[in-house]
């Protein structure tokens, strides 16, 4: 009967200790901080495995114009146009009527950067007043990536306000 309960007061502290380590791993495990380039709001997020996969699946289901897989993965109020009723619903439409998939497929080939609180691609259009082309626009929603809007430059207009 002694031997049984020092088996088991050994057991006992064993499994606390494992315990106590697995704990003291943890801190090993967790994600470095990321830095925000001075001026933004959202820290560079394109080295981070969860945007990365994001942008992946982004990539093959737009390279197929998989509408039941990009649907889930867009924001509820996507921006596709500066004309009004350019957000929401009525994107894949607009797609295909103006030709814009393979110019969807370009942009999301180019390197996101960080803007505001979206990550955006091409970079140019985060810099440069001059830049015409398409942007696409990836944004962290309730802890998920969502695909948040994919647009021409901005009409004159709105570039002088």
């Amino acid at each position: 009967m002694k031997s049984h309960s020092l088996v088991h007061s050994l057991l006992t502290a064993l499994l606390v200790l494992a315990l106590a380590g697995l704990a003291g791993c943890a801190s090993l495990h967790k994600k470095p901080r990321i830095q925000k380039p001075p001026g933004t709001d959202m820290a560079d997020q394109s080295g981070d495995t969860a945007f990365q996969a994001f942008k992946s699946r982004l990539r093959k289901a737009i390279a197929r114009r998989d509408i039941a897989t990009l649907a889930p993965m867009m924001a509820p109020n996507f921006g596709y146009s500066w004309e009004p009723g350019g957000e929401g619903a009525g994107v894949f439409d607009y797609w295909n009527r103006n030709n814009l998939w393979p110019e969807l497929d370009l942009v999301l080939r180019e390197k996101f950067v960080p803007s505001s609180n979206f990550m955006v691609a091409p970079p140019e259009a985060t810099f440069d007043p001059d830049y015409k082309g398409y942007r696409a626009g990836l944004q962290l929603v309730n802890g998920s990536w969502r695909f948040a809007y994919f647009v021409s430059a901005p009409p004159a207009a709105e570039l002088a306000q």
